[in-house]
């Protein structure tokens, strides 16, 4: 095991990017991810890679586009508005089938709102992130020590399935520093057959053909059925999830990321006073942990969905508890960050 470093954590994404086999990194400066950019333009040109900012972030990711058809390692990062201006591409991505990592470090929003942090994006991580039927797969992190972890798995995933991953943080997990442990993988992680990919060949096979384009629509229909086979996989082998007190728990908080932190502390506040409480916290927020949640609501009495955004997430935690069980909501927004004594108030309330 490495020894422990103290690192923010939009820098410690970046060297476990690295460390899980990243060659190229495109993109453009936004608070409050661009740590991410400054730390791979220092790193990756040292070990033999590629560091390109951008004129745009809809030039990064058309970029992310050109590189993964070439079945390398490749990644890009933004805030939510510039993740709105990737949306097309990553469209064109997943259309194509191509494997990616897109990291959102959340702001506050609509527009360009504020650069306070927030979870305002999850529907649009989720549901919505480009035109079409497709999915990615989002994982959220919720400490630094994940965000170095994460994004090796996204990479692993997103070769496993030939499909873009997004790792869904926020502004205040980007910027905090915590301890971190960097964990050695042989050969930069498992080893995936790129044979499909547009890397040259010497007249040893047929030319491979990168595309999203099907004139014939029972053709594109096809190829659609064969990619939700793949998230019906994705979601039989890849949820993830953590439960903290909920064997006994009366009233579980579901959170996410950063807010999660909040609620384990409310949680044990909680239980101090006599409320029976526990924390659900979902890793994986496409595909959701629905028997996750499911297991760990077995002696719940009521639910409290806890977000910074004005509710995204509950319509997932009352779709997967086919609304059995009350399901109440508590969220500030705009950049506002929720206290464990604001959350304790409303575990009280219900």
């Amino acid at each position: 095991m490495s020894e422990r470093v103290l690192m923010k954590g939009n820098e410690a994404l970046a060297e476990a990017a690295i460390s899980a086999g990243c060659k190229c990194f495109f993109g453009y400066p936004i608070t409050p991810q661009t740590e991410i950019s400054a730390y791979l333009s220092k790193r990756l040109p040292k070990v033999g890679g590629v560091f390109l900012q951008a004129e745009s972030e809809i030039a990064a990711i058309n970029m992310v586009y050109g590189c993964a058809g070439t079945g390398t390692r490749c990644m890009t990062s933004s805030s939510s508005p510039g993740i709105s201006l990737k949306s097309e591409g990553l469209s064109y991505i997943a259309g194509a089938d191509l494997p990616c990592v897109v990291i959102n470090v959340q702001r506050g929003g609509p527009g360009l709102g504020g650069i306070q942090p927030s979870q305002a994006d999850y529907w649009q991580a989720t549901r919505a992130l480009g035109h079409g039927d497709f999915h990615v797969i989002v994982l959220a992190p919720s400490t630094v020590q994940e965000m170095a972890d994460l994004v090796t798995r996204a990479f692993d995933l997103a070769d496993e399935y030939r499909m873009p991953v997004m790792l869904l943080a926020d502004g205040l997990l980007g910027q905090m520093m915590e301890p971190v442990v960097f964990k050695k993988r042989e050969e930069n992680g498992k080893s995936f057959d790129k044979s499909w990919a547009a890397n040259g060949h010497g007249g040893k096979r047929k030319h491979n053909i990168i595309n999203s384009l099907y004139l014939e629509a029972t053709e594109l229909e096809e190829k659609i059925h064969e990619r939700f086979k793949r998230y019906d996989e994705i979601k039989a082998k890849h949820t993830m999830a953590e439960s903290y007190m909920t064997d006994d728990a009366d009233v579980i908080i579901a959170a996410y990321g950063s807010t999660a932190r909040l609620a384990r502390t409310a949680a044990e506040k909680a239980r101090s006073l006599g409320i029976k409480a526990g924390v659900f916290r979902p890793i994986t927020l496409y595909p959701f942990p629905v028997n996750e949640l499911r297991e760990a609501t077995k002696t719940a009495k009521r639910v409290l969905v806890c977000e910074m955004s004005m509710g995204q997430m509950v319509d997932d935690v009352r779709l997967a508890l086919e609304c059995k069980i009350p399901v109440d909501f508590f969220g500030r927004t705009g950049g506002i960050i929720p206290k464990p004594e604001e959350i304790l108030e409303k575990l009280k309330g219900v």
